[in-house]
Formats: structure tokens, sequence, C-alpha cells
């Protein structure tokens, strides 16, 4: 198929602009005005089976990528971002607790926590709500995701270190619960450092969900 000169002209114009083009603009560009229906229709039909597609928005037109490749032109961008320490130790928590609710991460910590680290931890895609607590104000329980695992380096929550690990590791020596998992949850993302009061130690706060 073959196109003329008006629809040349429409063609540029569009390719040419980075917003799309108001129709009665284009209508303007064009020698015969009065074909402007046909030309652009043609114009269509000559880019309905390509990479690009022109499309009509409200009474605007512009050249879209087509909707049967976009998912391969989908550009992905590697965006680091520090996590705060609040947010490391949330995440740890969630991780050995899960499923657990946001005052039983704070009872855990020993503060109360604003939205920030629930927030950011969602964005990235590390937890995520899991149902609702059978208790008054059915609470949002918190989970970890396959995100998580995966960027962890684990297949199962089942194989993140227990307590005999851990303690072969040295991590069970005077230390607080927070403070281990912290360090642990660290040695994966090291852009954080974290020192944290003792609470209790970790071998008890494994222990309420991993007997061994």
């Amino acid at each position: 198929m073959t196109i003329n000169r008006d629809a040349k002209i429409l063609e540029a114009i569009l390719f040419a602009s980075g917003n799309p083009v108001p129709e009665d603009d284009l209508k303007q560009k064009i020698i015969n005005k009065n074909n402007f229906t046909k030309e652009i229709k043609d114009l269509k039909n000559f880019y309905a089976d390509r990479g690009i597609n022109l499309i009509k928005t409200g009474n605007k037109w512009s050249f879209r990528t087509s909707e049967t490749i976009k998912d391969e032109l989908t550009i992905f961008k590697t965006q680091k971002r520090k996590l705060s320490r609040a947010a490391i130790e949330t995440l740890s928590i969630i991780a050995y607790q899960q499923p657990i609710t946001r005052s039983e991460i704070e009872n855990i910590r020993g503060v109360q926590m604003g939205r920030g680290s629930i927030d950011h931890l969602m964005e990235i895609g590390w937890i995520k709500p899991s149902g609702r607590k059978n208790i008054p104000g059915k609470p949002a329980l918190w989970v970890t995701t396959d995100l998580f695992m995966e960027h962890f380096g684990i297949e199962n929550i089942s194989d993140l270190p227990n307590k005999n690990e851990l303690k072969a590791s040295g991590f069970l020596e005077k230390r607080s619960a927070i403070a281990t998992i912290t360090d642990i949850a660290i040695n994966n993302n090291p852009n954080e450092d974290a020192d944290v009061e003792e609470e209790e130690t970790l071998e008890d706060f494994i222990s309420k969900e991993n007997p061994s």
C-alpha cells in the first residue's frame, strides 16, 4: 500500500511531534483539506499491522507502540534505594514471625512505627498484606513475598537460618533479637548500619515460631 503526499505530510508531522496533535492543526497542514478524514484513515490502516499504530485520543492523533509488542519494549531500570534501619528491622521481624500485625511488630521492636517502613517495603515488593487477624479491629496481617525470597536467594521461608544455624554462625551469642536479624538483612543490603538496644534474645525470638 502506498500513501499520497497529504498522508505523507500527516505522517511526518506526527512522527516529529512529541505530543498528540489536534485534528484541526493537522487539517491545516495538508493540501486537500476536504479529504482529511480519508487521508488519516488510510494512514491509520497503513500502520495497523506494524510496530507502531496511529491512535486517536479525544480529538488528537499520535503514534503509539503497538499493543502486540509493548511488553517486549519494557525497559527495566535498577534503582538503588537505601533502607532505613527501621525498615530492615521491620522486614526481619515479618520474615521470621509472619503472618504478623503491625502492633505485634511494634511490640517486638519496642517502639511505635509510622507508615514509612511498611509503605517502603510494600513499594519495593518485599511484603504484602495477607488477610486480617481475627481479633477486635481485625488488623492486617503482613507476610513476605516471592520477590523477597528471590532477592535474598531462598526458595522458601523455611530456608531462613534457624536457631541452630545461627548458633553455629555465632549470631546468637549475647545479641538482641532485633540486632541479630537486622545484621542478617544488612548482609544482603549493605547500605545501612544498625546499632539497637538489647531486647529479647534471638534464640527466644526464633523459638516462638520455629521450635527445635
